[in-house]
């Protein structure tokens, strides 16, 4: 079951974060909390008809949720507000969409489930660990810009190698991959779709490639959890159906959150939404810079 709630009706805004957010994104203890929070009573948010699956109303709970357990987490950057205080649970298994608007309140909120990003106060718990770098060390987040964007004049070889060459020990030489070490690394999250050829330049790939792609690079460790951005890039609706599809399949062994505008199909196979639309506020996509 999941639940969520926010504390207070102040208005989410947002230009930008600071580097210094992105670079240094722990408090000193450690800890997400900056400053902790009591628990509060969250008011009841009403949720769209998504048909199934079934979207819950906002209430308390007296148990955390098994993935996720946030009790009145905030962000503020240095333009201002970007969402919060909230409280949100999430329990483990299959895939859970946070429904709302593209943005750079969503693309925080997703890099702080995930240990990448710094809150300003309250507390959150994920896969039981309450230190960012236990968070990092057990889960994997793609296809945010902000952290795994490819540059234009990269290949598909050069991205899998390069990946390859991180995941080995520092004395092994890796050689250049060829068109088996591609299968390796993307048949299984690729699955039906065809793998990219080995020499084509990633940003030339149809945007399912590039996403699939992108996930299989991210997701060679397979930890617990793994933490989706913006598939609602996908324009095409048989596209956008088959990368969830795809992620439905990775959600047998691994936890997956994604951040998507759209309903969900009913027939997707996805476990649970949480509508935030009322909840996180736009601001400007993916622009995590320094306040001038």
């Amino acid at each position: 079951m999941t639940h969520y709630g926010q504390h207070s009706d102040a208005e989410a805004w947002w230009d930008e974060l600071s580097d210094e957010q992105l670079e240094d994104p722990f408090v000193v203890n450690g800890n997400y909390g900056g400053t902790p929070v009591g628990t509060a009573e969250p008011d009841d948010v009403g949720t769209p008809p998504y048909g199934a699956p079934v979207v819950q109303r906002a209430t308390a709970r007296q148990t955390p949720g098994t993935l996720v357990s946030a009790r009145g987490i905030e962000l503020h950057g240095p333009w201002g507000h970007v969402f919060g205080p909230l409280d949100l649970d999430l329990d483990a298994g299959g895939v859970t969409v946070l429904a709302a608007q593209a943005g750079a309140a969503r693309t925080a909120l997703l890099m702080a489930l995930c240990g990448r990003m710094r809150l300003t106060r309250g507390s959150l718990t994920v896969l039981g660990e309450d230190r960012p770098q236990k968070v990092i060390a057990r889960s994997a987040i793609a296809c945010m810009n902000e952290l795994d964007e490819v540059r234009p004049s990269v290949t598909v070889r050069d991205l899998v190698t390069e990946q390859k060459r991180w995941d080995s020990p520092w004395y092994k030489f890796v050689p250049r991959v060829r068109e088996d070490g591609i299968a390796e690394m993307c048949e299984e999250i690729f699955g039906d779709v065809p793998l990219p050829p080995l020499e084509a330049f990633v940003d030339d790939l149809p945007e399912l490639q590039q996403l699939l792609l992108r996930i299989a690079v991210a997701n060679t460790r397979r930890p617990p959890l793994l933490v989706v951005g913006r598939i609602d890039r996908i324009a095409d609706d048989v596209e956008r159906a088959t990368l969830l599809g795809r992620l439905v399949a990775l959600g047998e062994n691994q936890a997956v959150i994604i951040g998507d505008v759209n309903p969900v199909d009913p027939v997707s196979g996805v476990r649970a939404v949480v509508d935030m639309h009322d909840l996180l506020g736009p601001g400007d996509i993916g622009v995590l810079t320094k306040r001038k």
